[in-house]
């Protein structure tokens, strides 16, 4: 409280800290603060030398890491959470049978797969993964990714097809089997890719979808799942349609055969939609004082078989019911070989996809609970999990965030309570399946529409994007746009290039400003920002927020001239220019130079060896003062600085291109008398720069200094030592500065036209 109080009344005195410390440039500090030489630990010989021990300990360890189970389930404590597991597995098998029966209708199989591709993958996650809340089962954005290849392979009209995947002649059943078989491949090989990566430790890729891809890509999905769905609450017959505009082209089907709509299905749907989103919303409203949420999704499946067997919707008003859940698991099978080449591209997406929505409900429910997960190991546990589904004749496993919050929320504490749930799934394929043939799917289609109320609702998100950051608002915005017309893995790929765009180009023109000093402080800021800031007299100071390289070096010096003011390298033609013709006029006797040399010329002091080696008689050393007229027809851009100061403070990458351009530039600036100095790089930047070779007998480690306000106040003494009211002021006797002859060609090339003339030689 006092701290607020001190802050908010002037009258209380002003915080402040006083620091009494020299001067100091890099090179000066890391003598002073004994800069040491890192032992480099990443040698490929080190690594496989720590990574190949055979020790007891870390062979149980690699185990732990590759068997999470073996870690945690000797030490669960079984009294404490026994019980809520139970309870919770309960609770989450109903949801995951009736989820799973729904999401097959995404998958367009039969609903038994469903309850298959809700059993299989918990038992291999159960063994294999490291979050001990997420419920693990099908997810109806990978449902309806997967979908769309089965459709695409294996349509309605199976003789538009040829080769090994469809019959021309086939039946139901023979077109039933030909799109598990689609399905249940798609699954192998999109595990294949989920354990390549886990072993390749690649999880981090996945930290390329940002959350407005994701937001874009889901709102997306969840379209397209509700158009899929509302043909089946209507019951009117579509075509296949997969690719570009599908949704378009299925809507048009939909309103065409809208006359043929079944009234049975449509208010069973409309009904299961009311339903479930109200009593939802009770469970969301009064979530701390029901102990468990109301299983809605069972009580209205069990209802609406009820009516429908004991009405026989299906004899009476034609509705379209599931008919047939065979009891018992059918034998495994292997995949069809064959498809692996048609279906890599949307494979590959879906895994992607797949992992992604996983581990973000995952870390969501770990930093809950104050628990971590491994990212790697996830995608090892998700791999392993799909490749099981896939020989067993079931769909791709991710998990979904209404499931897992129905586990966690009725008490789940490990996946223990998956396992119960596994085996309630069980009871239902073995036991209870056919007490569900009389359930319309309109009802099941229902559950899935009521279920996308949460990624409908991402929507809302874009406003605030807009408001916080537009370049992730328009991601969010072209993502989703691509998704609904090309379809979800063309538009996934399209919005992911999207968003490298956007990085690339705000990489590639980045902010770059010109610092003041804000009086009586060592603070610099950008002039722009602030009233009271000033500009150092005769010095700049030049920031870019950024990495410098290959892309982004031209615009670099571009604005580095802008706020300069002028162009070094003309400046020193021009000036070389002028020289030349006060030669001429002084050889022929139309101008004197004073004892002193000067003449009413500013002079920078740089000779023009061109013109030197061009003089047959001894050459006249002048002094000349480039801010007032000169004597001959020369314009000469104005220089008003003496110093120029880069501050590096938020460059963190330099690439072999930037260093040579950044090698030039400073040249550029020293032979027109500008001296150039690099303020606030990180060690790790001095390292880069020495191993690319930036610093040799010109541009040398001298310039480097500790921070801005260092750089400062070292010109600053070095003017004051010069004792002159120009310190820019020096004869035309040096030599000039020595520029080899790559440097000279980038001087007069530009970078296009410095490639075609390589060429041509």
């Amino acid at each position: 409280m006092d701290q607020e109080e001190s802050a908010m009344d002037p009258q209380l005195p002003e915080k402040r800290y006083c620091v009494s410390r020299p001067i100091y440039s890099t090179p000066s500090f890391e003598v002073d603060s004994e800069r040491q030489e890192r032992q480099d630990n990443s040698s490929l010989r080190q690594m496989l030398t720590s990574s190949s021990g055979c020790s007891s300990k870390s062979s149980l360890r690699m185990l732990k890491r590759c068997l999470p189970i073996i870690d945690w389930l000797s030490r669960y404590p079984i009294k404490e959470w026994l019980l809520n597991d139970v309870i919770s597995g309960v609770s989450t098998g109903l949801v995951c049978s009736l989820q799973g029966m729904a999401y097959a209708l995404l998958v367009s199989v039969a609903p038994v797969y469903g309850l298959y591709s809700a059993f299989f993958p918990i038992l291999t996650y159960f063994l294999f993964g490291t979050s001990r809340h997420i419920s693990v089962g099908p997810f109806p954005v990978t449902c309806l990714m997967v979908g769309s290849v089965v459709l695409s392979l294996a349509p309605d009209n199976p003789s538009v097809l040829t080769g090994n995947v469809t019959n021309p002649n086939g039946t139901q059943e023979d077109l039933e089997a030909r799109r598990i078989m689609v399905a249940s491949t798609m699954t192998v090989v999109v595990g294949l890719f989920q354990v390549a990566m886990g072993l390749l430790q690649v999880g981090f890729l996945v930290r390329y979808l940002s959350d407005p891809l994701v937001g874009g890509f889901t709102t997306a999905a969840a379209l397209h799942v509700f158009i899929s769905q509302i043909k089946i609450v209507l019951s009117v017959p579509t075509g296949s349609h997969n690719g570009p505009f599908s949704l378009f082209k299925t809507l048009i089907d939909v309103f065409t055969n809208i006359h043929q709509t079944n009234v049975a299905d449509l208010v069973a749907g409309l009904l299961t939609i009311a339903v479930v989103m109200a009593v939802k919303e009770v469970n969301a409203k009064f979530q701390h004082k029901i102990p468990v949420p109301i299983p809605i999704e069972v009580l209205v499946t069990v209802v609406a078989a009820g009516v429908s067997y004991a009405v026989d919707l299906d004899s009476h008003y034609g509705a379209s019911i599931v008919r047939s859940i065979p009891r018992g698991f059918v034998p495994p099978q292997a995949p069809n070989t064959e498809l692996f080449l048609e279906i890599l591209g949307p494979s590959f997406s879906t895994a992607v996809v797949g992992y992604a929505v996983a581990v973000s409900v995952a870390k969501v429910y770990a930093a809950k609970h104050d628990y971590t997960i491994d990212g790697n190991q996830e995608l090892l546990a998700f791999g392993v999990s799909n490749v099981l589904c896939g020989f067993f004749s079931s769909f791709v496993a991710s998990t979904a965030l209404s499931r897992t919050a129905v586990q966690e929320s009725t008490g789940g504490r490990s996946q223990v309570a998956g396992i119960i749930s596994a085996v309630l799934v069980m009871v239902v394929i073995l036991a209870l399946g056919n007490l569900l043939e009389p359930l319309q799917k309109s009802v099941l289609a229902g559950i899935v529409i009521a279920n996308l109320k949460g990624m409908f609702l991402q929507v809302t998100e874009v406003l605030s994007l807009w408001r916080q950051n537009r370049t992730d608002c328009s991601i969010w915005i072209a993502t989703c746009v691509a998704c609904v017309v090309l379809g979800l893995d063309v538009g996934l790929l399209a919005g992911l290039v999207y968003e490298m765009a956007t990085v690339v180009i705000r990489t590639q023109f980045p902010l770059c400003s010109s610092l003041g000093n804000i009086p009586g402080s060592d603070i610099y800021r950008n002039m722009k920002d602030y009233k009271k800031i000033a500009e150092v007299p005769g010095i700049k100071i030049f920031k870019c927020n950024s990495p410098i390289y290959f892309a982004n070096i031209d615009y670099f010096k571009e604005r580095l001239r802008d706020i300069v003011g002028f162009d070094a390298v003309r400046v020193f033609k021009k000036r070389n220019k002028a020289l030349k013709k006060i030669h001429k006029l002084i050889k022929k006797g139309k101008l004197k130079a004073s004892e002193s040399g000067e003449l009413s010329v500013v002079s920078l002091g740089l000779d023009n060896e061109a013109f030197e080696s061009e003089q047959d008689t001894e050459t006249v050393d002048v002094r000349v003062d480039w801010t007032s007229d000169l004597p001959v027809r020369v314009s000469v851009p104005q220089v008003l600085i003496h110093s120029l100061v880069l501050d590096f403070s938020a460059v963190s990458f330099l690439d072999v291109v930037a260093v040579k351009s950044l090698r030039l530039v400073i040249k550029e600036f020293l032979r027109i008398g500008v001296s150039v100095y690099i303020a606030a790089c990180d060690d790790d930047l001095i390292r880069r720069m020495e191993s690319l070779a930036l610093f040799d007998d010109v541009v040398t480690r001298d310039l480097l200094f500790l921070s801005v306000h260092d750089a400062i106040l070292f010109i600053k003494l070095e003017v004051a030592s010069k004792n002159t009211s120009n310190p820019i002021m020096d004869k035309d006797s040096k030599e000039p500065l020595p520029f080899t002859e790559e440097e000279d060609l980038i001087e007069t090339y530009d970078n296009q036209p410095r490639a075609i003339h390589e060429l041509s030689n």
